[in-house]
């Protein structure tokens, strides 16, 4: 994402030279039913979730995150768990403690309201949108349970991926576009972070990528046609284009609703569904969060970049620019360091995850060569399909793609 203001069990990495930290709760599927009032600004009804213990230990409870409440605690309710004091994380504890191997579930009634602000979960107009709206599974690793705050700016989210199966009954009169594709009025998403919709009148288009993926799009009056056909195009170039350097797209379908009159981001990726503000948009770097966050996962807070500064040097991939002599030289703090830090730091936060990361990677092409680059993204991203990669897991696989010791490079280049 770019702001303006400023669970399946991962699989063993090919590179690393141990196994991958086990994440849980694992194998997680969601089913949810919900309905809405008449303007599609509420919405209440039940979530199941189902998840195995992949951890080595017996689980007494479990945390959902209500990220949804990071600006006030009202906006995301549930029953059946205990919410804690910040409001974005939701205690269970399970009738009895679950053993490793073993495979349970919890169900929650949720209601959820838009609140009244023109941001990813919030409210312009006749229409309401709902990112990161629903709970989720938060994750245990080697760290212990990661219940990490959002900082105000970017997104500190973790989540391994997930099959959900969500019915949302409305009335006739709003549209409601979500992550996943409608079968027998249930959207599915199979291999996804998290889901999210929107409601309201909006009007839509519908186009196929040349390589067969479906792409709608779905604009506010506040958008210009012209506009929406920029950022369909865009989408659709950007889409084959990635899907052939990182591997093909999975999920089928892309759904783009774009908004003239958010004023908080511009831009904001969900799977297979992203929200934009138009025409302002960069189209191209929320596609490219497909493949990094989505597809090949990570730590939002702990490791911010791994993300967003490969979705920047995609863009520049996608669009030409090589960008020589972008690195600024010897920094004072290192790229990687985590949202708590950016977060005390706000000013920093965008110059050294989004550009100086993406110069790195550029820098690290560079070292390396255009062609192994290519190969070690492709690799990389294969390896970690669908799973959680560290920083040590893609400083691992780049150094496999080289016989020059890269030691040197990372340490002149921030990289912790």
């Amino acid at each position: 994402m770019l702001r303006v203001l400023s669970l399946l069990l991962a699989p063993v990495s090919l590179f690393a030279a141990t196994a991958e930290v086990p994440r849980a709760p694992g194998v997680p599927s969601y089913q949810v039913e919900l309905a809405s009032n008449a303007a599609g600004t509420t919405w209440s009804g039940r979530e199941t979730v189902a998840f195995t213990n992949t951890s080595a230990d017996p689980m007494p409870e479990v945390y959902l995150r209500l990220w949804g409440n990071s600006h006030g605690c009202e906006a995301v309710q549930v029953v059946g768990a205990t919410t804690l004091p910040d409001c974005t994380v939701a205690k269970v504890v399970l009738p009895k403690a679950l053993e490793p191997g073993d495979r349970t579930s919890i169900a929650v009634d949720v209601t959820l309201t838009a609140p009244d602000r023109e941001d990813r979960f919030g409210r312009s107009g006749a229409y309401s949108f709902f990112g990161n709206a629903l709970p989720v599974l938060a994750v245990h690793d080697d760290t212990g349970w990661r219940l990490d705050p959002d900082v105000g700016i970017g997104e500190s989210f973790y989540t391994v991926a997930a099959d959900f199966a969500v019915r949302l009954k409305h009335p006739d009169g709003i549209t409601v576009p979500s992550t996943g594709t409608m079968t027998d009025g249930v959207a599915i998403a199979k291999q996804v972070r998290d889901f999210a919709w929107v409601a309201g009148p909006f009007r839509t288009t519908e186009v196929k990528s040349p390589s067969g993926i479906t792409v709608r799009t779905w604009a506010t009056p506040t958008v210009s046609v012209d506009a929406v056909g920029g950022a369909r195009a865009e989408a659709v170039s950007a889409l084959d284009d990635f899907g052939r350097r990182f591997g093909t797209y999975p999920y089928g379908e892309l759904d783009l609703v774009l908004n003239g009159r958010w004023t908080s981001f511009s831009g904001m990726e969900y799977p297979g569904f992203v929200l934009l503000i138009s025409p302002q948009s960069p189209v191209t770097h929320e596609v490219a969060h497909q493949w990094w966050y989505g597809i090949v996962g990570n730590n939002e807070y702990a490791d911010p970049w791994l993300d967003e500064a490969f979705a920047t040097y995609s863009t520049d991939l996608h669009d030409g620019a090589q960008q020589a002599g972008c690195w600024p030289g010897s920094l004072p703090v290192a790229i990687t360091r985590d949202m708590g830090y950016w977060g005390a730091h706000q000013k920093s936060y965008g110059p050294y995850v989004y550009t100086y990361g993406s110069c790195m990677l550029h820098d690290l092409e560079r070292e390396i060569g255009t062609a192994q680059m290519a190969e070690l993204l492709a690799t990389y991203a294969k390896a970690h399909w669908y799973g959680v990669a560290t920083p040590a897991d893609f400083k691992t696989a780049a150094q496999a793609a080289t016989m020059t010791d890269l030691g040197p490079f990372w340490k002149s280049h921030a990289i912790g």
